[in-house]
């Protein structure tokens, strides 16, 4: 899975869960819980960026060659 493929899954996780602490069905303790799960997902999705961040960084721009 490439990153910007778990980006997206993440993405997707997060709006589920807020789906679902919008519908109000959830009880208080479920509702911690994916609060919880959300703030890690929210790290990871940050991790993410930031390595396609650096990915990209790394590649010169078009028309800039390597200093031999």
């Amino acid at each position: 899975m490439t990153t910007v493929e778990r980006l997206d899954d993440l993405i997707s996780r997060l709006e589920r869960a807020g789906e679902q602490l919008r519908s109000g069905e959830l009880s208080t303790d479920a509702a911690a819980t994916l609060v919880e799960d959300c703030a890690t997902l929210a790290s990871q999705a940050a991790a993410e960026l930031e390595q396609l961040s650096r990915a990209e960084v790394a590649q010169p721009l078009p028309g800039q060659d390597a200093l031999l």
